[in-house]
């Protein structure tokens, strides 16, 4: 095992030692949390060494880049390749195509270019729906911060469940970066009280996935509920470049 595998497995197993000390502190079961290591932005040779330290599941922010990376390593198909980052529409067939999983699904336009283009790929593609909490113009999301208005949201989120090709099932948020772990936890719950409210107008799709908390935030985040945690620079370390065809 090289010294970068090995570094990589450590960390990566104490943070997983971490969320199962947190999901147990909160009575849940530590197997309900998955944990996506983001290797966005690093080299191809920390991603295989993520994948060779154990790592099961990738996150990827940059369409191009991520696809570069998961043909590169196709023999590995126990991996699964997360797209967790903002899905521009003229590239949704690339997501459509190649990834496991997007986290970010975050507007009806995108929803009906990914359902078309599965269809045409043959596959269905599991999403989560992003929603913003904080009222941030930076981030992407259906804006949920006021509570009371939740219900506009209803008409477009009725469409993008029925959408054949596209399996809804659960949230997503990035709440605003604040001082300490515990700036986070109220954005958490807030997704938390959305899910509740979606699952009982929508009684049909399973939205019991929730993917939340980062390398700042994740235990927070799993004591809060989370299904997913989105950790790279706790694991693989501080990115070295950005690679983002635009």
């Amino acid at each position: 095992m090289s010294e970068l595998v090995e570094s990589i497995r450590t960390r990566y197993l104490v943070t997983l030692e971490k969320i199962a000390i947190a999901a147990k502190k909160a009575g849940r079961d530590p197997g309900s949390v998955k944990l996506v290591v983001v290797t966005k932005s690093q080299s191809v040779e920390v991603t295989r060494a993520a994948i060779e330290a154990g790592v099961k599941f990738l996150g990827e922010n940059y369409p191009e880049e991520g696809v570069m990376k998961l043909q590169a390593f196709h023999e590995f198909s126990a991996v699964e390749w997360h797209m967790i980052g903002h899905v521009q529409s003229r590239k949704a067939q690339l997501v459509a195509a190649n990834f496991n999983f997007l986290h970010s699904l975050d507007s009806l336009k995108l929803a009906r270019r990914l359902d078309r283009f599965c269809g045409e790929a043959g596959r269905s593609l599991s999403s989560l729906l992003e929603f913003n909490l904080g009222g941030e113009g930076t981030k992407s999301g259906w804006p949920a911060w006021d509570e009371t208005r939740w219900h506009e949201m209803l008409a477009e989120l009725a469409e993008i469940v029925a959408l054949p090709n596209l399996k809804v099932c659960g949230l997503m948020t990035m709440p605003p970066l604040g001082e300490t772990p515990e700036f986070s936890r109220p954005f958490f719950q807030k997704l938390k009280r959305l899910q509740e409210y979606l699952s009982a107008q929508f009684s049909q799709v399973d939205f019991s996935g929730l993917s939340m908390g980062t390398s700042y935030d994740y235990e927070a985040a799993v004591e809060e509920g989370a299904t997913f945690v989105r950790v790279g620079t706790a694991i693989v370390g501080v990115r070295k470049y950005k690679t983002e065809v635009v």
